[in-house]
């Protein structure tokens, strides 16, 4: 069945719009009350949901990965929004059980894997499954590993990778280290290693009241765009050394902090005609890649 057809488009009178029951049924007919421990925070409004969705879009034909997908709020509008394939991994075997509500409305067009995230291996995962075409990461992450799977995932090999986007959910302070300028508060290793590799911005905004339980910050959605090839080139693995010496001591000057990483770390900026008196959060992303391309040459 073609997922442009419009036939979950109508629902009966009263239903949701995909003939599904609302998702506070949901979560109390499966006692779907979320886990603090599992970083759990529902979106509960399929408005919302739909309009994430189609941030992530157009989704014809497309293949999406979801990570922590809960009741389902994102996944039902996923497919409302006509992506051919969401592939959901969710560790909670309730939200699993709850899940095969969506797998049965939408025949082969919802996979859900009770895993772990953090343990997949997604371009084999992909290939097992006969999906060749690059997939979109569409996730209201779990806020306790949502910076390990980005960072995963940015330092995905070979690049580029198996995903063509992400549009990730992050608390908001989050989401402004990912994205921040140069000279900013925010501004350090996340925001070098994700805007190296992909182009980032943040699209939407969500109060606390959004979600259910309420969590005590704003959130918002990112969307990360692969570069082809980040430029200048050098490895990710040694970007990351040279961040995490850089950074690490951020109010230092660099011909300080970078001791950590090299013995004679002047002559390592004149190479770079970086100023030995220059500190970390000054240095531009192309600037750290430099860094990193001279380090391994």
């Amino acid at each position: 069945m073609s997922a442009s057809e419009n036939e979950h488009d109508t629902a009966p009178t009263g239903a949701s719009p995909d003939g599904l029951p609302p998702l506070r049924d949901v979560i109390r007919t499966y006692e779907l009350a979320p886990k603090k421990s599992l970083g759990q925070n529902f979106l509960l409004d399929l408005n919302l949901t739909r309009k994430i969705a189609r941030a992530a879009g157009p989704l014809d034909g497309r293949t999406v990965v979801e990570i922590g997908p809960g009741p389902g709020g994102l996944t039902r509008a996923l497919l409302l929004e006509r992506a051919a394939r969401v592939i959901a991994v969710e560790r909670d075997d309730r939200a699993v059980m709850a899940l095969g509500d969506v797998e049965r409305r939408y025949p082969g067009r919802l996979d859900v894997i009770g895993a772990d995230a953090l343990a997949i291996d997604w371009p084999g995962e992909l290939h097992r499954r006969e999906i060749t075409d690059k997939a979109i990461i569409a996730a209201n992450l779990p806020y306790n590993i949502a910076t390990l799977l980005l960072v995963g995932w940015l330092e995905t090999e070979p690049w580029p990778p198996w995903f063509s986007a992400m549009l990730l959910m992050f608390q908001k302070e989050v989401a402004e280290r990912i994205v921040a300028a140069p000279g900013t508060k925010a501004y350090g290793r996340l925001a070098v290693i994700a805007q190296w590799r992909c182009a980032a911005r943040i699209v939407m905004t969500l109060p606390p009241q959004a979600f259910t339980p309420p969590p005590k910050v704003s959130s918002a959605i990112v969307e990360l765009v692969p570069r082809e090839t980040p430029q200048p080139f050098c490895s990710v693995k040694t970007l990351g050394r040279v961040t995490a010496a850089a950074f690490g001591q951020r109010r230092k000057m660099l011909r300080q902090s970078l001791k950590a990483l090299t013995p004679m770390p002047e002559l390592l900026l004149a190479k770079a005609g970086i100023s030995p008196e220059e500190r970390a959060e000054r240095l531009t992303v192309e600037q750290f890649a430099l860094l990193a391309s001279l380090v391994d040459s």
